[in-house]
């Protein structure tokens, strides 16, 4: 109960750090968020400079820490404001329409590549030198190519030229969404190309990073005894190898797991995918500020919770974390 408790302050506080600067660093940013909205719209009436400093909650009604405290309310109701681009829009109206779709597709790519590089990579160090082993570095090439240039190659040669997936959207636009089978399967089709991109530029680096930690725990004594047992050579090296190298591995993926929500930014872009990561390039291109600092605040939460459930994991895997942290 002493870590859980240590563990929650820790995320807690980081939480409300990660608050205060999504709330201060936009006030600090040179310029006028409200004269740049104003700039781009030149038909917008002098009166609606008011009216727009309301809408992105930096008016001149109250001091600094009254606006502070009014937009720590704001987030406690999970009301994010008003979308500049996409007015009269809420931002929590886009986010919803968006996270979705970045969560099934990077988040599924994210769990396969994960799944399959570490279980190659186990077997590449247990049948160390193997053919297994030697076709790693040609895998770690394809983690070398920029993932948007490998993307593009895929899309040219199986969308435009082969037409075997289609070529952008997240969807038909034949389709009504629901849930209704033609929509969930267009919705299949249209994110196969994107999520295998995805999987085949991160599945080098699962593996290998398993591979490095499973030859180290390969040697311990304790594997060791197991082979001497004569226990199966299956059970030694998932009972005994396997399982003490998982642990770094499965820090390394609630890190990953914790920035599926912030999408890919450059891969939603290619196959025009209506994830948050296009969504954030819209709000940026469009000096959207209430729907940027949300979607920022919405990624800092991710990751935070994704560490905090890979915490308790690992605690709960391996007690001796458990007793390092106390006696730390």
């Amino acid at each position: 109960m002493y870590f859980i408790a240590r563990r929650l302050v820790f995320y807690l506080v980081a939480a409300w750090v990660a608050l205060t600067l999504n709330f201060f660093i936009p006030r600090a940013m040179p310029g006028n968020a409200v004269q740049a909205i104003m700039a781009k719209f030149p038909n917008l009436q002098p009166a609606a400079y008011k009216a727009i400093e309301a809408l992105l909650g930096v008016g001149h009604a109250g001091s600094l820490w009254h606006q502070y405290g009014a937009y720590l309310t704001d987030i406690a109701h999970f009301n994010f404001g008003t979308s500049v681009s996409e007015y009269p829009a809420s931002v929590g109206s886009l986010l919803r329409e968006t996270i979705p779709w970045t969560l099934t597709l990077v988040g599924t790519a994210t769990v396969i590549a994960f799944a399959v590089g570490t279980g190659l990579g186990v077997l590449a160090a247990w049948r160390h030198g193997g053919w297994l082993d030697k076709a790693l570095p040609g895998l770690m090439f394809l983690q070398a190519i920029p993932y948007f240039f490998l993307a593009l190659i895929l899309l040219d040669l199986l969308g435009v030229t082969l037409h075997i997936f289609p070529i952008a959207q997240g969807f038909s636009q034949t389709v009504i969404p629901g849930l209704n089978w033609p929509f969930i399967s267009s919705a299949v089709g249209h994110s196969i190309l994107p999520a295998f991109t995805i999987v085949i530029t991160s599945l080098a680096g699962w593996m290998l990073q398993m591979r490095n930690v499973m030859v180290t725990t390969i040697g311990e004594d304790y594997v060791l005894a197991g082979q001497a047992k004569g226990l199966p050579g299956r059970r030694v090296m998932v009972s005994y190898a396997a399982r003490n190298a998982f642990l770094p591995q499965l820090q390394g993926f609630g890190l990953a797991l914790g920035f599926v929500v912030s999408g890919a930014l450059i891969m939603e872009i290619v196959f025009s995918y209506p994830g948050i990561g296009l969504l954030l390039l819209s709000a940026v291109s469009s000096n959207d500020y209430p729907l940027m600092q949300a979607i920022f605040l919405v990624i800092t939460f991710a990751v935070l919770l994704a560490n905090l459930i890979i915490d308790l994991v690992i605690v709960a895997v391996d007690p001796r974390a458990r007793t390092r942290e106390v006696t730390g």
